[in-house]
């Protein structure tokens, strides 16, 4: 299979709604990072998601909608956090993990009687919705490997796997913050870039952080991920970086930038270029949101359950 770069303006767009109507999984950009996208209710069309991944399938995908309405399709007994959130902060990088409806095939949800639902902002994302309905979307990469936030990125890790992917722009660069809401008290599973406080902010109330337990059961946090093949240090005092690869959120003369809108195409530009190991200025941690830190902990390989 040859794998195409279609341009979001082309002329030929509902080809890649005819794909996805076939249940054939193709690639498109949302504001965060690169989709693999299919319809929920095709389940072997998910069943290929995993496989073209290499995702363990007892890690659920996020579900992608472009209204409201489509919510009430995939789960019951919404709870007010819900449409209190998600009138404030929707369309945009927010989920939601809530209960899942048992006419949604449980292969979305790995076998839980949960989902998690998103409202994409990026236009090329809606478009696709709105075409052929919700959509399970995992980052468009081989699992493990740092999110892509290009479509070369995507051709680096799907090419032949897939027949299409729809070229855009990923701003924010980094996966959406996930909030379970299936408690009286809301917790984050996933932070992201929209901040903890600022959902206190709206909800009127403290919420908390996931413990180990709670943390399986959202998309993209049970196994490693967003790992380059290059050794990634994570430096935390005060010190000489050695380099020839670093990255700093304070970057001077020889050091390159440490943001979340670039963090996965410097990893996969070290990889590129086949850099040994990649060192991350954390000495100033405070100057790393809470988000871009979880990254990268987690493509490092530092053990978050202590």
């Amino acid at each position: 299979m040859k794998t195409q770069i279609l341009a979001p303006e082309s002329e030929n767009f509902e080809l890649a709604i005819s794909f996805l109507k076939k249940g054939v999984p193709i690639a498109f950009p949302t504001e965060t990072v690169y989709g693999l996208g299919a319809p929920i209710f095709i389940a072997g069309a998910i069943e290929q998601i995993f496989a073209i991944k290499g995702r363990p399938s007892d890690n659920p995908l996020i579900v992608h909608i472009a209204s409201l309405e489509e919510a009430h399709l995939l789960s019951e007994d919404l709870p007010d956090a819900f449409f209190l959130l998600a009138r404030h902060f929707w369309p945009g990088p927010l989920t939601f993990v809530v209960k899942r409806k048992n006419t949604v095939p449980g292969i979305v949800s790995a076998g839980l009687p949960t989902i998690a639902i998103r409202m994409p902002s990026h236009p090329v994302a809606r478009r696709l919705i709105e075409g052929v309905g919700p959509l399970a979307a995992p980052s468009a990469n081989i699992s493990g490997r740092p999110s892509p936030t290009t479509s070369q990125d995507v051709l680096e890790d799907l090419n032949g796997k897939i027949p299409l992917i729809i070229d855009g722009i990923c701003s924010v660069g980094i996966e959406s913050t996930v909030v379970s809401l299936l408690d009286d008290v809301p917790i984050i599973l996933r932070p992201g870039s929209i901040a903890k406080e600022a959902i206190e902010v709206v909800l009127g109330q403290k919420i908390e952080k996931a413990s180990c337990k709670t943390l399986m059961s959202s998309p993209g946090m049970k196994y490693r991920h967003y790992a380059p093949k290059a050794k990634m240090r994570l430096v935390f005092e005060k010190e000489k970086l050695r380099g020839p690869y670093t990255l700093s959120p304070m970057p001077s003369k020889g050091t390159r930038l440490l943001d979340a809108a670039t963090l996965y195409s410097e990893l996969r530009i070290a990889d590129r270029s086949g850099i040994a190991e990649i060192e991350i200025d954390c000495s100033e941690r405070n100057k790393i949101d809470p988000g871009l830190m979880d990254r990268l902990l987690r493509a490092s390989g530092i053990d978050l359950s202590n």
